[in-house]
């Protein structure tokens, strides 16, 4: 049997348009192409995958694994492809969820993404939001945000990645990425560190916990453009998800915070295209317009999606929306984006069915 080699396994990933490799035991290296999973047309043992894995690794990841930590960290082919790579334990067993990550940074209008973003990544300060779902593309449109703002500003972009996904070379800006476990311990410190680091903009990988979500916060609310992610999937539930995660006695604080600073919240998700040759982001998208920050302030998170319906004219709308105009334009499948829509009674309303 001719061993297996990970540069084998990514070049085929690459060839075939994958998004994502798998590597687990006793199972065949499993393909993720337009959403969908595939087992791939390899063969090899159980020791044969974990060589696979280990491969990847240096000695202090592996002195990691062997204490019972998972793994993020990037990797590079001989070919200077680059990867990220998760590496975990299941059933006592090493597996791995490999993600191919693009040579080149798309841009906005490659991506097809609404044109209020270019608006939003024009504000001199505040928070801009991107939320989805794993695998619906937050990161490569923060990407795309951030090259934005490297091709039209004199600015300092510091970014906060786990790993670093995309790698931003010095246009008119001077461009600082950080990674987390290489260059910093966490999201928090490297957010306190950056206020001292004289920054304009500032892109944090995820705001997954209270202390990166405080020092994202006092980040643009002290003058900086502030971007991030979370695992949402909607405005409303986005700013639901900020508030619950401080102390009762702090949410009215940090709703009225939030009605100072956020800018924007964009939320997407990607969906087959109808003749299968792809995927298109689908979005639902808020402003922080005065009215809008007014409801947060005072806690009316459910008529957010009133304000994006009739926002339309400023770039704002609802996820049902969108799907509804990407399906009456033949882009996408009923089934697809009723699989997708999170409000299907607003969805049939624009589909004129209700």
């Amino acid at each position: 049997m001719v061993a297996l080699s990970v540069e084998e396994l990514t070049r085929y990933a690459r060839e075939h348009d994958c998004s994502d490799l798998h590597i687990t035991a006793k199972q065949a290296p499993t393909f993720r192409r337009l959403g969908q999973l595939t087992i791939g047309p390899f063969i090899g043992s159980e020791d044969d995958y974990r060589q696979l894995i280990l491969s990847m690794l240096n000695n202090r990841q592996k002195e990691q694994l062997e204490l019972g930590n998972d793994l993020d960290f990037s990797f590079e082919d001989s070919e200077q492809n680059r990867y990220r790579v998760n590496v975990y334990r299941a059933q006592n067993h090493l597996a791995a969820a490999i993600r191919m990550l693009r040579d080149d940074i798309p841009t906005l209008e490659d991506l097809k993404l609404p044109p209020v973003l270019q608006t939003l990544a024009s504000e001199p300060r505040g928070l801009i939001l991107v939320t989805g779902p794993t695998g619906s593309g937050k990161s490569t449109t923060l990407a795309a945000m951030i090259d934005y703002i490297n091709v039209r500003r004199a600015a300092h972009i510091i970014t906060i990645e786990d790993p670093i996904e995309y790698v931003h070379p010095h246009k008119r800006c001077l461009v600082h990425q950080r990674e987390l476990h290489r260059d910093v311990a966490s999201f928090a410190d490297a957010l306190r560190s950056a206020m001292r680091e004289d920054p304009d903009v500032i892109l944090v990988g995820e705001m997954r916990d209270y202390e990166t979500i405080s020092a994202a916060v006092t980040a643009a609310e002290t003058g900086h453009l502030v971007l991030s992610t979370l695992h949402t999937t909607g405005a409303a539930q986005t700013i639901d998800r900020i508030v619950d995660v401080y102390p009762s006695h702090s949410q009215g604080m940090i709703r009225s915070q939030l009605s100072g600073i956020l800018r924007g919240i964009i939320t997407q998700t990607l969906i087959p295209l109808a003749d299968n040759s792809g995927r298109t982001a689908a979005t639902e998208i808020l402003v922080g317009t005065d009215g809008v920050l007014a409801q947060i302030r005072e806690g009316k998170f459910h008529q957010l999606a009133s304000a994006m319906q009739s926002g339309g004219a400023i770039g704002m709308h609802t996820l049902a929306g969108d799907l509804s105009g990407l399906v009456k334009r033949g882009f996408i499948t009923m089934q697809d984006a009723e699989n997708a829509v999170s409000d299907k009674e607003e969805f049939l309303q624009y589909m004129n069915l209700r």
